[in-house]
């Protein structure tokens, strides 16, 4: 009897989680008056808010002299914003809308708290968190389709596939898109598309881990494990501090981008409008994402200064990586401690082989690619296309690398310059970024290796250091799958859309952009059918996990043998 009476409040939470995803479900899900009245549900969102809170107070008061003060405060601070809002709507500021509005957004809070650190607990649970990264994104695609399924979230009628492809799109932060998320989705289906972006950039895992952090709580041995291989760091101590560092730098990012994009809104829309459309263009730039609220993408912003100077270093930061943002911040941290301060000056932090690596290659690869953008428009400009600017270039340099917005129509690009795009598309972003593709390393490592051999080297050398022969073995490696994987897609919509008629560069075209999570199209994406959709999602899901950590993820490890065959010469070339 005392057993069952200590899981009350366990059962209570449950059935609080259950009853608030129900509520929001039946609010912003379905149209008003379905099910039963809107008063009703908005009884049961403030009774669900008012049930977790007290079960997660009940469970703190247990153990109270035990707590921290900051983990003190921490158990009141749910309530802190509630309590304020409610002081706020009896003195008059805003309706019963809004107050409603900001206890649903703290329901999606609890929710996707819950989910997330249910997620990392089941990778902590396995041998190789790969397959629980794998598994999390499958479900977060399937509950995101659903949810666009629902009639609340769209203006017509959308078909699974189409669902399917649009969560999966916003998930991998890819960008293609079978519907137009401006017209034919909802402003709630728009939130949700938002929020799928949101978590498939940072991942459910970091998530997991973030609100642990905040609510005092410890990662566990297991966990820790498991966020090491996930975050790919060597050192447990570090864990906590990078998962902080990559929350905090991203919204930090995104709102100072939302700020700037702003200007960028109608300024004849409502207040709500033009805050919701900066956001979701800066967390969709940053993201690496480009979806766009616009039917033509940035196309009507062509040649505004908010598109080169405001989306532009959103995608080039959100593509460097959070190692490379964290050894940056690092130094900057250090020489302003070092200018204001007279701490002594032990071991300052300097760029790592990493960071180097990624900021040449990214300078090369930009500057390059938008160089040989220009050539090939100018050589093969002609009276019936529009010339494209030198930043018009650099723009398309930019946004080819997984970031997947586009100012000028990518169907009336000369055949060069969608190769030339084909290929930087490939070559995608950095590592432990949210971008996708091969990765700028790995393309670096393999140009090394080409050099080192050439000069007949015997170690792969950069920066003064060596690179070790497993990096340079796994690089390539990654260099053959990609190519592999990109052959075989454009070869399966070759199959697929042979009755459309489109030219085989276009279908290669599609495929590069979805295998690198770019979002760029020359008109194929909505033309194509339900099989070649299905193609698309696939590698759409393959681009965003990677290739190696798919197969990974895939194939069983039979461990490493004791022993070594002996080798034999073989003839190559």
């Amino acid at each position: 009897m005392k057993k069952l009476i200590e899981k009350i409040p366990g059962l209570i939470a449950i059935a609080g989680f259950v009853l608030g995803v129900i509520m929001l479900l039946l609010s912003r899900g379905f149209k008003t008056g379905v099910f039963c009245d809107k008063s009703w549900i908005n009884a049961g969102e403030i009774f669900t808010l008012l049930l977790i809170g007290g079960v997660y107070i009940y469970h703190k008061f247990l153990n109270w002299q035990k707590l921290l003060l900051a983990q003190k405060v921490m158990a009141y601070f749910p309530f802190v914003p509630a309590v304020f809002l409610f002081v706020l709507f009896l003195l008059g500021v805003f309706g019963s809308d809004t107050l409603l509005w900001f206890y649903e957004l703290y329901l999606v809070v609890v929710i996707v708290f819950q989910a997330s650190r249910f997620s990392l607990q089941r990778a902590s649970n396995t041998e190789q968190p790969t397959n629980a990264l794998l598994i999390s994104f499958i479900a977060i695609i399937a509950i995101g389709a659903g949810l666009l399924m629902l009639p609340g979230m769209h203006q017509s009628n959308i078909a699974f596939t189409d669902a399917m492809f649009t969560a999966t799109s916003a998930v991998c932060v890819t960008g293609l898109a079978v519907c137009d998320t401006a017209k034919d989705f909802t402003v709630s289906g728009q939130w949700v598309i938002f929020g799928l972006i949101q978590i498939g950039g940072l991942g459910i895992m970091i998530f997991g881990a973030l609100f642990a952090m905040l609510l005092g709580s410890r990662l566990s041995m297991k966990e820790s494990v498991a966020m090491r291989d996930i975050l790919n760091e060597q050192n447990f101590g570090d864990i906590s501090r990078k998962v902080l560092f990559i929350c905090i730098s991203t919204f930090a990012i995104e709102i100072v981008g939302m700020f700037f994009l702003f200007t960028m809104s109608d300024a004849s829309s409502k207040l709500y409008s033009r805050v919701f459309f900066s956001l979701f263009h800066s967390v969709s730039a940053f993201c690496n994402a480009g979806f766009s609220l616009q039917t033509d993408s940035l196309t009507a912003f062509r040649g505004t200064w908010q598109v080169y100077l405001v989306i532009c270093p959103l995608i080039i930061i959100g593509g460097l990586g959070f190692p490379v943002l964290l050894n940056i911040y690092e130094i900057a941290r250090y020489k302003f401690n070092s200018l204001y301060t007279n701490a002594p000056k032990l071991c300052p932090p300097r760029l790592t082989l990493h960071s180097k690596l990624v900021l040449g290659s990214t300078v090369v690869f930009l500057a390059g690619g938008a160089v040989m953008l220009w050539i090939c428009e100018h050589v093969n400009n002609n009276s019936t296309t529009e010339t494209m600017s030198l930043l018009d270039c650099l723009f398309n340099s930019v946004t080819a690398r997984t970031a997947g917005f586009n100012t000028v129509d990518i169907s009336s690009l000369h055949a060069a310059s969608k190769l030339v795009m084909i290929g930087l598309m490939c070559i995608g972003g950095s590592p432990a970024s949210t971008a996708g593709g091969i990765k700028t390393v790995a393309i670096a490592i393999m140009f090394l290796t080409i050099l080192a051999t050439i000069k007949n080297q015997s170690s792969v050398n950069i920066y003064y250091r060596s690179v070790s022969v497993a990096m340079v073995r796994r690089s390539l490696v990654l260099v053959a799958i990609y190519t592999m994987l990109l052959w075989i897609v454009t070869l399966l919509l070759i199959i697929t859309e042979h009755s459309s008629g489109t030219n085989t560069l276009d279908l290669a075209f599609e495929a590069a952009s979805a295998l690198g999570t770019v979002g760029l199209t020359t008109g194929v994406t909505p033309e194509l059918t339900v099989s070649g959709k299905w193609v698309i999602v696939f590698s759409m899901l393959a681009g965003r996990l990677g290739p190696l950590s798919l197969l990974t993820a895939l194939t069983i490890s039979p461990g490493q043998g004791r022993y070594h065959y002996p080798p034999e010469p073989l003839i190559i070339g």
